[in-house]
């Protein structure tokens, strides 16, 4: 185990993924192979609780968007995440994985709203918790949003799930001669300007001693193998 005796989880999952093919949106297919990956894992004993960012929808949105103010635009963001949760939740519970959707904004027919004591609970009784609306306030990403809701939970580490298998000096979807890092520092990747997480989000991590693993959510077995060894991710700590 690359973090000794890890039980509690906070995955945080691009919006761009649950778009699967298409530009954007909502890919039924995608929601139902990632609802399979994390039951997986839940399945084996593992708390998870998972923060999705919004760029699926907003995006799409960014046309109309355009000339809006940052808060307003930031707000639509954490509808979007609102949508993306509620939908992750619907194909977790069709696996039969007993799931809770809680927001930072208020939206009670969809969501309980989302308080630091009661998701630690949902988590001991065996729930999938999905944190969404980011962090309620405009000016923060998802990733920072995540970080803070790990902190908050005493999650064991936060699974940052994106296309690659970890961290590179350089894209390694355009340079066949990317190299991949196993281990990084909070302060190499500032410093390097490595494109894991916002700077916000990489400061929080570093001032609580919170780490950060990068995978490929895509790959079989992506959640335990990561969590298994740096082969098939990058800690961050």
């Amino acid at each position: 185990m690359i973090i000794e005796s890890a039980n509690r989880l906070l995955l945080k999952i691009s919006g761009e993924m649950l778009s699967g093919a298409q530009d954007f949106g909502l890919d039924p297919s995608a929601l139902e192979k990632y609802a399979k990956k994390i039951k997986d894992v839940h399945d084996k004993g593992y708390q998870i609780g998972i923060v999705i960012g919004g760029g699926n929808i907003f995006r799409g949105m960014s046309v109309a968007a355009k000339g809006m103010d940052r808060v307003a635009g930031d707000y639509l963001g954490m509808m979007a995440t609102i949508m993306n949760s509620v939908a992750l939740q619907s194909s977790l519970e069709k696996l039969g994985a007993d799931t809770r959707v809680m927001s930072a904004i208020s939206i009670t027919q969809l969501a309980e709203p989302y308080i630091r004591r009661k998701a630690a609970r949902h988590l001991e009784k065996g729930r999938i918790v999905i944190m969404a609306g980011g962090t309620g306030n405009p000016y923060f990403t998802t990733d920072t949003a995540a970080v803070l809701r790990g902190i908050e939970i005493n999650a064991d580490v936060i699974m940052k799930g994106t296309k690659v298998d970890g961290v590179y000096d350089k894209d390694p979807m355009k340079f066949n001669d990317a190299i991949k890092y196993e281990k990084l520092s909070y302060k190499e990747v500032v410093e390097q300007e490595l494109k894991v997480m916002d700077l916000t989000a990489v400061t929080l991590c570093k001032e609580n001693n919170f780490p950060i693993l990068v995978f490929d959510l895509d790959k079989d077995n992506s959640i335990n193998n990561a969590l298994s060894s740096t082969k098939y991710s990058t800690i961050i700590s």
